[in-house]
């Protein structure tokens, strides 16, 4: 029997950095912008935490022996809670980051058709967008893999293009323009806009999925994340300062399709156009994908005990409808409760809150690392280095979150404050499938099953 070719390192690194380099930085420089352009403080600040987080998920990888990711890696320091909670946060960080999507191609479509929606009418867009690429997943996951490869291609094309031949267009007079447009401090010019810089970089995690899949993975893994997550960064920096020293500052402020306003500026406005076009079928390809995405983890989670058995039910193409709806009536209210005049400011609200509830597993994850090396038997010498980048990566975490804002601190707070109040009928639930699986040693249960009613004693036992 052939065995499966496995990814070398080179492979890997460029597999990780196409992951990062998504949707997420389609509306950066207008955000950027508001900033100045003293605001590459934040991409240092930024990049380095982003190093960091990367570093230390490779290590959580190497060493973990439980499945279930990041919820697996938070097990060890604070059990089935931590594990529960990290899949909590996470499936909300996902919930709202799709409505964020969503918004971005809205904003597009709104400058390539040269409309002026409404505040309602740009929030029904974005409902009308996440219903459709809800629906469109029905059929199962063959062709949104698919279509998503390709269609990254509308982001990742035109952003390198910028990084590498814009600089043929670059004022450094205008650039120098909107440096510090609010003579604001360096400290606060770092930490303004860390949010938004870490929200392009969500997803780092996800590159030591595909451990099981790479040739000598204790070497090649933590050399690809950190160098995918270097080239990320240098593609991240170097993009949006080139447009910041090709449009002035008051015109990206203003823009919500930037990357189509600078072709337009370099090239024509038919190029111009043709950028935003690319764009908004990445945002869509992007939207299809995560759509599916988050189903499957709510469903995991259910298969688990973690959420409720609803979440689980599936079709026969494997397609977990009913999560899809639940889902898509939840993004529905949260689109309308975010409704605001300005298609902006509705945006960094949604990437805010995502941040927020994305950097509650990444917090845990850190505080795990130290408790799965001893676990591990990893030698105190050997364990300082990974504890000590944990630290910074922590560090790095709670800085993004005081970036985020107090409303989204505060709703992200109440969002957590309720998870920990579910969890006690989750643990319920947990204790149930547990003593299934002690009356029928090797028997398969999920939380489908019908729950069983146990004593103390057999908790116990």
């Amino acid at each position: 029997m052939a065995t499966a070719k496995k990814m070398n390192v080179m492979q890997l690194t460029m597999l990780t950095a196409v992951n990062m380099l998504g949707s997420g930085i389609v509306l950066l420089p207008t955000k950027l912008a508001e900033v100045g352009s003293i605001s590459i403080l934040s991409w240092l600040v930024t990049a380095t935490g982003s190093l960091a987080l990367a570093y230390a998920f490779a290590r959580c990888g190497m060493l973990s022996r439980k499945t279930g990711g990041m919820g697996g890696y938070s097990e060890y320091a604070f059990g089935k809670a931590g594990n529960y909670m990290t899949n909590y946060t996470y499936g909300l960080s996902l919930l709202i980051a799709n409505v964020a999507i969503s918004i971005t191609a809205v904003g597009y479509l709104q400058v390539l058709f040269g409309m002026e929606l409404s505040a309602i009418n740009i929030t029904l867009a974005t409902i009308a967008l996440l219903w459709i690429t809800t629906f469109a997943n029905f059929g199962g996951a063959g062709i949104t893999g698919k279509i998503g490869a390709v269609t990254v291609w509308g982001v990742i094309a035109p952003v390198l293009v910028v990084s590498t031949v814009g600089w043929f267009w670059f004022d450094s007079s205008i650039y120098a323009q909107g440096w510090n447009p609010h003579n604001v401090t360096w400290f606060h010019a770092a930490s303004s806009s860390v949010a938004i810089t870490l929200w392009a970089f969500l997803g780092l995690e996800s590159a030591c999925a595909n451990m099981d899949a790479v040739e000598n993975p204790e070497r090649n893994v933590p050399i690809a994340v950190l160098a995918g997550t270097i080239g990320a960064a240098v593609i991240y920096i170097v993009s949006t300062n080139v447009i910041a020293g090709i449009v002035s500052n008051q015109d990206l402020v203003t823009s919500t399709a930037p990357f189509g306003l600078v072709f337009a500026k370099m090239f024509n406005p038919m190029v111009g156009n043709v950028v935003m076009a690319l764009m908004v079928l990445a945002c869509i390809g992007s939207l299809l994908g995560w759509q599916f995405t988050i189903a499957q983890v709510f469903k995991s989670s259910a298969d688990t005990g973690y959420f409720l058995p609803i979440f689980g039910k599936a079709n026969a193409h494997g397609t977990p409808i009913v999560a899809m709806l639940i889902l898509l009536a939840a993004q529905t209210a949260l689109a309308l409760l975010t409704i605001s005049p300005d298609l902006s400011a509705q945006f960094t609200a949604l990437t805010n809150l995502a941040v927020v509830t994305n950097l509650v597993p990444y917090i845990l994850c850190m505080a795990a690392l130290q408790t799965m090396q001893i676990v591990n038997n990893i030698p105190l010498s050997k364990r300082m280095l990974a504890n000590v980048v944990a630290w910074v990566a922590a560090a790095y975490s709670y800085l993004a979150l005081y970036s985020s804002g107090a409303q989204a601190l505060m709703l992200g707070g109440i969002a957590i404050i309720i998870g920990y109040t579910l969890f006690g009928t989750v643990n319920t639930r947990l204790m149930r499938l547990e003593s299934v699986k002690l009356k029928n040693p090797g028997a398969t249960v999920t939380a489908s099953d019908q729950p069983v009613i146990i004593t103390n004693r057999e908790v116990l036992q």
